[in-house]
This record gives structure tokens, sequence and C-alpha cells, in this order.
């Protein structure tokens, strides 16, 4: 295990909440006093930061990221570059103006976009491989905005002239950058530019592979990178009580549900890291153990990030040791509801793992109807039988 603790994320559910997976009951509509809930519950329980996702069906995380850093102290904000649906230039003010505001509390997230249909609804029409080229021209003008220089450039999707950034961001020379993509398109871009490559949760030896390779292509081209994950949670005290809850979550799921589902991610979208979610599990019930503890039941019907840990605080702890031994160093959580499990991850997952360490502890003198202390200087004797108190 590494030396140093995991960094340990949450995620901000934009596109709503609730307690099953395919069904309404439960619900809880995307608005943002809810979002605030969480964020300031993170923000107070330890989490370092949290990732706003994107989409048409979310709320757009910029503007979100920027209500909520004002209503936080120290919790950071990985939101979403979309490059193709916005210019560097006009981002690249955008990301100046929020790394100021939130004090350097930024982080980026390169989303290059894996579904043509809901891209095609954004103007975005390019194959899945030139949407990395110009990824890759995207960050070379952002990142050197950031960084202060003037910039010419004549590419193949951008050309700019004398550009340049006069109110600078904090983080210098730009917000750390983020970006997941299982192709070697995407391996490539991050290998030039990014500084932290992100995985779902998959299997530990697959993200063993998907590590290695990126390392590798990183290290040629003189770079090193850090490493991430986005996987869903269900940590319960004992490890009944947490398969009992992973399959309350999917019990009202339905087999048309799912291979709607399945048929979308399979035939709609071109994206490699969510086909390699699907091909987990296939679609079957029956298969959702894909690992020790790594359950794919969320991924029957969610994209993108499809697969848990389950278990105790230990199984958990235990899995996510064998994850930073393979260069995990980042952790992107989540669950449902996730205001709760936000509280359950903290409070229970979080001392295993040595995070957290800032909060409050009780101390001796404390006494409520949740501890047992005592008032003043003297202890009170305890008699050998009492009536408890109503």
């Amino acid at each position: 295990m590494s030396a140093k603790p995991l960094d340990f994320f949450w995620f901000i559910p934009t596109h709503g909440d609730g307690s099953y997976l395919g069904s309404s009951q439960g619900e809880r509509q995307p608005d943002f006093q809810y979002f605030k809930q969480i964020a300031q519950a993170a923000d107070r329980l330890g989490f370092e930061g949290v990732l706003l996702p994107t989409g048409q069906n979310c709320e757009e995380s910029w503007i979100t990221a920027t209500g909520l850093a004002t209503v936080t102290d120290r919790l950071k904000y990985l939101v979403a570059l979309r490059p193709g649906a916005t210019l560097p230039s006009f981002a690249a003010r955008q990301a100046a103006a929020l790394d100021r505001l939130s004090n350097g509390r930024l982080l980026l997230n390169v989303v290059v976009g894996g579904n043509p249909v809901e891209l095609a609804a954004d103007g975005v029409f390019l194959p899945h491989g030139e949407r990395y080229e110009q990824a890759g021209e995207f960050l070379q003008i952002f990142r050197r905005l950031l960084a202060g220089e003037t910039v010419d450039l004549t590419g193949k999707h951008y050309r700019i002239e004398a550009g340049r950034l006069d109110q600078r961001a904090v983080q210098q020379p730009h917000p750390r950058i983020f970006l997941g993509g299982s192709s070697e398109a995407g391996q490539d871009l991050a290998a030039e530019q990014v500084d932290t490559y992100l995985t779902w949760g998959e299997p530990v030896a697959q993200v063993a592979e998907k590590v290695a390779s990126a390392r590798q292509k990183a290290a040629a081209r003189g770079r090193t990178l850090r490493f991430g994950m986005r996987l869903h949670f269900i940590v319960r005290e004992t490890e009944d009580e947490a398969w009992r809850e992973a399959e309350r979550l999917i019990s009202k799921v339905s087999d048309s549900q799912i291979a709607a589902a399945q048929a979308r991610f399979t035939q709609q979208m071109d994206s490699v890291g969510q086909r390699r979610m699907a091909e987990l599990h296939g679609g079957d019930r029956n298969k959702l153990l894909v690992g020790p503890n790594l359950w794919a039941g969320v991924g029957l019907v969610r994209n993108g990030a499809g697969t848990a840990l389950v278990g105790t605080p230990e199984q958990i702890a235990e899995r996510l040791r064998e994850y930073q031994a393979v260069g995990i160093d980042l952790i992107i959580g989540s669950g449902y509801p996730h205001l709760e499990e936000a509280y359950r991850v903290a409070e229970l997952l979080f001392p295993v793992l040595g995070l957290g360490q800032q909060r409050r502890n009780l101390v001796e003198t404390v006494s409520n109807e949740f501890t047992v202390g005592f008032h003043g200087k003297a202890q009170i004797a305890v008699p050998p039988q009492s009536a408890s108190a109503g």
C-alpha cells in the first residue's frame, strides 16, 4: 500500500438522484438546493473534491460549480471541459474566472464525448478519432493561454491569432487537468497533455493493464501521470447488509429497461470505456459480481461508471489498497442517494483509510444521547441495574 492516503472525491448528481435505479420512487429532482446540501456535506466530512458530470440531462457544470464554490470553504470542483462545444480562448477565460472566484479550487475534466447522437445534438459531428485530435489542439491553445503566453496557432480544427489571457488563474501554469479515455487515442492524449488519467472501476487486473499502458505512453514523451478511478460505493457495517442494499438498489429495474440501456451502450455509443463496462456483465443479472466485492449492477441501466464496491469498511479498504498497488491514487466515489451515502462513506470507510482526520473528535466531557460521558469534574457511578430513559 502507498504511504500516502488516497485522495477521495465525491459526486454531485446534477442529472437527479434517488433511492432506486430505474424507478421514480424516492426520486430527487436536480435542483441547486439539493446540490448545495451534498457539497456542504462533502466539504464538512473531509472529501477533497467533487465531480460534476456533463451532458444533455445534466445541469451545466460550470454554472453549478460557481454557485457551489461560494457556499463551501475548501472543496475542489472537477468540471467538464468540452472541446468541440466551446472555443479554447473562451474556456480559458471561464477557467481563470472560476479559479479566482474559488481561490484555486478549480479542476478540469476533459470530456471528448462517447455518444454520437448526443454530440450531434450539440453540433459536433466528428468521428471518434478526430474528436481526440480536436481535443489535442484545444488543449494546446487552452494550456498556453492560461500559462500567460500570447498564442498564434493554425491547426486543422482551430485558428487563433495573438490570443492572450489578461486575467490569470490562481493556479499556475493552469488548474490540474483530468481525462478519461480507454481507447488508444484517449491514452495518447492523456500521455501528451493531461495531469491525471481516469478509469472507471474495472477489475484490478484490467485497471493495472490500463495504467501500465498509459504510464508507458507518458514516459515515452518524457512525462508522468497520476491515476484516478471513478466508481460507486455500498458500504455497510456487515457484509450481508451491504449486499442486501445492492439488491434493493436494482430491485425495481425491469428486463426491458436493461435491454434498452444495453442496446444504447453497445449500438449507439462509440466509447471504448462504455463498451468495456457493458462487457463486464453483458446485461445479465446473474453475472454482476465481476471481482472480489466489485459489483456491476449499476451498469445495467446507467451509462458511464457502472460498478460499485460492496461490503464492510474493512473489505472495501482492502480492495482499494489493491487498486493503489497498481497505481491508483485518487478515487471519485458516489452512492444512492448521494447525500446519505456521503455520510456513510465518510463515517464508516474514511477511518479505515486514515482519511477525514480533521473532523472534530468527541472528548470525554461530551455527554449526549449518542455518547456516554460525564458532566463536571466527578464521574457519576452507574448502579448495577437502572431503568432506561425514555
